[in-house]
């Protein structure tokens, strides 16, 4: 089977994975509509192409905190990659690496700092953290994330109880017995969500900034009210999530949400997107809007499913080429070049 876009990938996940990791990466909250529009959203989006424009020369490069990346798409963090694939968050830092692009560990990953790490050196990786009840493991893990060389620190505020992902409940989803959450074996016992920290506020990030000398991002904001806090609370850089439509059922696509937060934060800190990109031109439209950069989330799982490392890199590679050839039809040469006045929100 050729795999032409990133829905073969879909496909194949779901004929092949065991039906419980496939509900577990697929699953939304209560009746999934926040997941489904995350998709639907980017549909009502419609393009303004210029023409005659010369794009006999493409550069798609961009920067996310100082760093350069092949092209504006990184991985998003997700848990539990063996899942996916026996070698797990390993093959998705070697798929990231060789992509050049950025890669966020979870707190919940299957394979340790330390082995991510040294799965691809000198990869750019940032570290997504829960702050859990037991703040000494947390600590700890940001403090071993900055020595391993993760270049930046991804607070995720959009999680202090688990959504109800009826699936899991139905599956009674646990991590099989071979499998642990790597970075928390000794503080928590596996799959129990119910040891997060649900009285984190914003005071908290004052307290991460005092273990870390890395950039903060913070993942989860939705509003012009959280955005402008994240900015007054010294943050580096905001990432709009809704948790792939998993937390809070029937909030707003994310590709909704942007729009709002990159007028709140006026160029004061860099904004990314994750949620709902299933081609090159969602990302186009996500960079019209004001994203810095994009994260996809299931698709990498998806390409981990097909073939590992291999089968990442190709829904990267395909994404890539997609995303080139929307900027051309579009107009730009460079990403530089790309801005609001390519986009409008469709009227049906």
């Amino acid at each position: 089977m050729a795999m032409v876009c990133l829905s073969d990938f879909e496909a194949y996940a779901k004929k092949y994975l065991p039906k419980i990791a496939w509900d577990y990466f697929a699953a939304g909250a209560d009746d999934c509509t926040t997941r489904d529009e995350n998709i639907l959203a980017y549909k009502r989006i419609r393009f303004r192409p210029r023409m005659l424009r010369d794009v006999s020369v493409m550069d798609i490069r961009t920067k996310i905190l100082g760093s350069e990346i092949s092209f504006p798409v990184g991985i998003a963090p997700t848990g539990f990659h063996q899942l996916a694939w026996p070698d797990g968050e390993k093959s998705t830092a070697r798929a990231a690496r060789a992509m050049n692009i950025c890669y966020i560990a979870s707190t919940y990953s299957t394979c340790t700092l330390e082995e991510i790490s040294a799965a691809a050196p000198g990869g750019l990786r940032w570290f997504q953290l829960y702050i859990h009840r037991n703040r000494a493991a947390s600590q700890q893990l940001v403090r071993q994330a900055e020595a391993l060389g993760f270049q930046a620190l991804v607070l995720t505020a959009d999680l202090p109880y688990t959504g109800k992902r009826r699936d899991d409940v139905r599956n009674g989803f646990r991590l099989p017995p071979h499998m642990k959450v790597k970075n928390l074996e000794r503080a928590f016992e596996v799959c129990k969500m119910s040891l997060l920290d649900p009285s984190v506020t914003w005071n908290d990030i004052y307290w991460l900034r005092s273990l870390t000398r890395l950039p903060i991002i913070i993942k989860g904001i939705l509003t012009r009210e959280d955005a402008e806090l994240a900015v007054r609370h010294g943050v580096q850089g905001i990432i709009v999530s809704n948790h792939g439509g998993r937390q809070l059922d029937e909030g707003p696509a994310t590709i909704d949400a942007l729009v709002e937060v990159v007028e709140a934060v006026r160029g004061r800190v860099e904004v990314y997107v994750d949620g709902g990109i299933r081609k090159g031109s969602d990302v186009l439209k996500a960079l019209a809007l004001g994203a810095k950069c994009v994260f996809i989330g299931r698709p990498a799982l998806w390409g981990l499913a097909y073939k590992g490392e291999e089968g990442l890199q190709d829904v990267m590679r395909i994404l890539q080429d997609e995303f080139r050839l929307s900027m051309a039809l579009a107009g730009c040469a460079s990403v530089s070049e790309v801005g609001q006045h390519l986009v409008q929100f469709s009227k049906l």
